[in-house]
């Protein structure tokens, strides 16, 4: 396959499913020029441009559709080069994420972080501290898909606690992050949950997503609805 854009634009403009292209547009509104190409579709694009010539792609690939970028940041993911290299092509295209399906799929494409915990955990650092929506949510999404362990349960919350921003996607992604932590560390992360700086929106969503997971029985269910915050 040529990796002109051109050539790339066809290929996917012949890939669309008009069923999902409108299914993804209901999940992220106010997104423009979904094509429609499903995620199983994309990572075998992906796969297939990463074996090649996956750096003149890079350099000249557009962002003409969701789609586009979605998969660069896929092929970033699959490639086979230096740990500084790749931090640098993540930090080239964090910019372009413009909606959370992009900012959580880009995350759970970078697997090569479980054997650079503490490398990428230093990198992520400016990001969670970032005033730009999707800058922070690729932090705190990082954190959930690669950093809910034991070793690093104090300086995510201190992270929590430090986020002060006010779009949804941002408390969404911490409600979700702190559901994770709670799942995976309930005792550890009640205590958070009587001691933090949260504010009440962000604290009562994950309330809610902790009672939404099949991992909690119903009397921990019970006590984590009675801590809901009132207005």
């Amino acid at each position: 396959m040529k990796l002109t854009p051109e050539a790339l634009n066809i290929e996917l403009l012949s890939l669309t499913d008009e069923k999902y292209r409108k299914f993804s547009s209901a999940l992220t509104p106010g997104t423009e020029n979904i094509l429609g190409v499903r995620l199983p579709v994309l990572r075998k694009l992906a796969k297939e441009i990463a074996k090649e010539d996956w750096k003149t792609y890079l350099k000249t690939a557009h962002d003409n559709s969701f789609e586009e970028i979605m998969l660069q940041g896929m092929v970033i993911g699959l490639v086979k080069i230096g740990l500084e290299e790749r931090l640098a092509l993540i930090k080239g295209f964090i910019p372009k994420i413009n909606t959370w399906g992009l900012c959580d799929s880009f995350c759970t494409g970078l697997k090569f972080t479980k054997n650079h915990k503490e490398e990428v955990w230093l990198f992520l650092q400016s990001y969670l501290q970032s005033s730009e929506t999707y800058e922070i949510r690729f932090g705190v999404v990082m954190i959930i898909c690669y950093y809910v362990e034991l070793d690093y349960m104090k300086p995510i919350f201190k992270a929590f606690d430090d986020i002060d921003h006010d779009d949804y996607y941002v408390k969404m992604a911490v409600a979700w992050a702190i559901a994770s932590c709670y799942t995976k560390f309930p005792d550890i992360t009640m205590i958070y949950l009587n001691d933090n700086t949260l504010d009440r929106f962000t604290f009562n969503k994950a309330l809610q997503k902790i009672t939404e997971s099949r991992q909690v029985d119903q009397d921990q269910k019970i006590m984590i609805r009675s801590m809901k915050r009132k207005v």
